[in-house]
């Protein structure tokens, strides 16, 4: 049985949308605000973390993100998500480019269901906030990564959205990476939830 294990950059409010600044929500890259060591620390970070995965499950729209940037990058990270199968949740997507990518069909919550039955190891979900917010609310999430970036974006898409029950997590690790970054680590508490009200 494999686990799903969503790494997101996250802001103090929240907001996990656009750290790049390319689509235009942020005025400013995230990491433009960090020193040379802090943005070092955080890309060892990610490497590390891609390193443990055994696969990569992505909304379309950070597939193609990915996909238009991570086959020409050389480097430990480049190399591990090239190789890396990839899942992507896509109706608009027919026939992926990106070396070892699927396509999942049908219905989201059924086709990861199945994958989480079929693929051994951890799958790690980035950048993907709206399929998270459909992970999160059928229980398919088993621990969230969350790197905190010391600023709040007052606009943005959330790693969280409305949901219909309490989601029960309990905080397993916590640690500064650089100067200025928390990385956090929540698994999901299952059988806690609260009835709807």
């Amino acid at each position: 049985m494999g686990t799903i294990v969503a790494f997101e950059n996250i802001s103090l409010d929240g907001v996990t949308q656009d750290p790049t600044a390319e689509e235009g929500v942020s005025r400013d890259d995230w990491r433009a605000g960090l020193g040379p060591a802090d943005r070092e620390a955080w890309y060892k970070m990610i490497t590390d973390d891609a390193l443990g995965a055994q696969a990569v499950l992505l909304g379309r729209r950070s597939y193609e993100y990915f996909a238009a940037r991570y086959p020409s990058r050389t480097g430990a990270l480049a190399d591990r998500l090239n190789s890396l199968p990839k899942f992507v949740v896509s109706t608009a997507l027919a026939d992926p480019d990106w070396t070892n990518s699927t396509v999942l069909a049908g219905d989201v919550v059924d086709s990861v269901a199945a994958l989480k039955r079929t693929v051994p190891g951890e799958m790690r979900v980035y950048a993907s906030t709206r399929l998270m917010h459909t992970l999160v609310e059928h229980d398919l999430v088993d621990e969230l990564r969350l790197v905190v970036f010391p600023l709040v974006m007052g606009v943005g898409e959330r790693l969280f959205g409305r949901t219909s029950n309490h989601k029960q997590m309990r905080l397993v690790d916590v640690r500064t990476v650089g100067d200025s970054l928390t990385h956090l680590t929540y698994q999901r508490v299952r059988g806690a939830e609260r009835p709807a009200e």
